[in-house]
């Protein structure tokens, strides 16, 4: 594997299956030298996924991969434990000061068991929830009937106004006073906008109720300041550490120092065994560097090369939700160009462009096809795309959805992905 010396830079692509590997294991190692060849040979354009850094790939192949540390540090349920102390308690620190968190607990595997780890600490079963609805843009562990969520709790839904996309927060105030819920969940993974957290803490606040911050998908925006922090308004901010982060896939909890022990015990025991001590590892790592004026740098053209790429979508004659984003997430209604959501992942696919279909707000469309098409800049820029980039881009989706010809539409992605595979 290709490494550069930069701290942020991407990877470059053109992996290589350790000896040990081909060895022990050749069927796997083709699996793996295949991934990496899609990779070299396609741009990654899905809004939840992005390129680790080689210090955090590092981490994870470290020592750390084979130690057991049920518990938390000075507390664990087995010996040997005193190394991997200090480096959850790096981490944990880590995470405090970059987002100034009274707490920080830095052990659930994903933004989806840190979640169940928050209700866990704040509700009980059958709790009433006020979340973002599904087809708004709220996540499926916000009262999806598959998720354990919609299960164990009472979810009600907000959306947002159909004139403009925009959360209605005169309806989720309405939504609080009349069903009363114990806790508000603000933020979702397809809202393209900045929240307005001092309105969610009033609203809660009116109600009584805890509020929550789903903050997933914005997790790295914050920390390299292009987004207003959650952290001084939530009771509970849930957080990813890979994503824009470019850490671990795994999850992040922060929270007020008087819900710290009751957020610990929601993680372990209750909801997690042991914690996986080289993603921790991996975890500060990536919490360093994302305090270093080179991630903001990084973030800011994520930022700017959203909104280019959404400008060339909706000059191609796809409609983007909102109008635009503030953020590193594109959503667009891609109907005006006579596909569905699905049609037009499919087709991209084949190109090369690796995007999401995307259920939209007041859709007519089936939710099994949708209109809308889902996409973020993290990854591209990581590897050195910018504005004039990802406006080509654009450019290239709305000529293809519009009926170009797939195959010198491929040609040109993978021109750009072998030009920017290593950043």
């Amino acid at each position: 594997m290709t490494v550069t010396n930069a701290p942020h830079a991407a990877r470059a692509v053109d992996w290589k299956a350790p000896d040990a590997l081909l060895r022990a294991d050749p069927e796997l190692a083709d699996l793996l030298t295949g991934e990496a060849v899609r990779r070299a040979e396609s741009l990654q354009l899905l809004a939840g996924e992005n390129v680790t850094s080689p210090a955090v790939l590092a981490a994870l192949g470290g020592p750390l991969i084979d130690k057991y540390a049920e518990g938390y540090p000075g507390r664990r349920h087995h010996s040997g434990c005193s190394l991997a102390d200090a480096a959850e308690l790096l981490a944990v620190d880590r995470a405090e000061r970059l987002f100034a968190a009274d707490h920080a607990n830095v052990q659930p595997r994903s933004a989806t068991s840190a979640m169940l780890a928050a209700y866990a600490a704040l509700l009980k079963p059958g709790d009433v929830v006020l979340a973002m609805s599904l087809e708004h843009g709220g996540h499926l562990s916000c009262g999806s009937r598959a998720n354990f969520s919609g299960r164990w709790f009472d979810f009600i839904g907000y959306g947002v106004h159909e004139q403009d996309g925009l959360i209605d927060l005169d309806q989720v105030r309405e939504l609080a006073r009349l069903h009363r819920p114990k806790a508000i969940i603000a933020g979702g993974i397809s809202y393209p906008r900045l929240v307005d957290w001092a309105g969610f803490r009033k609203i809660a606040d009116e109600v009584d109720a805890y509020l929550i911050a789903s903050a997933a998908q914005i997790t790295g925006l914050v920390a390299g300041g292009a987004a207003p922090s959650p952290v001084p308004y939530a009771d509970v901010t849930v957080a990813a550490t890979h994503k824009l982060l470019r850490g671990p896939r795994g999850g992040l909890l922060l929270c007020t120092a008087e819900l710290a022990d009751r957020v610990d015990r929601a993680v372990f025991p209750f909801t997690q065994g042991g914690a996986a001590m080289n993603e921790v590892a991996g975890k500060a790592v990536a919490l360093a560097q994302a305090g270093t004026p080179e991630f903001s740098a990084y973030i800011r053209r994520v930022v700017d090369s959203a909104r280019s790429l959404a400008g060339a979508l909706q000059r191609g004659g796809a409609r983007p939700m909102t109008g635009g984003t503030d953020t590193h997430l594109v959503t667009a209604d891609v109907s005006p160009l006579g596909v569905t959501g699905v049609e037009a992942e499919r087709r991209c696919a084949a190109a090369g462009l690796m995007l999401g279909k995307c259920a939209l707000p007041y859709d007519p469309a089936p939710a099994a096809e949708t209109s809308g098409i889902r996409l973020g800049t993290g990854a591209v820029v990581a590897q050195g795309m910018g504005e004039s980039e990802l406006a080509e881009v654009g450019e290239l989706i709305t000529a293809l959805l519009s009926g170009g010809d797939q195959a010198r539409i491929g040609a040109r992605v993978r021109e750009l992905a072998g030009a920017f595979a290593g950043g």
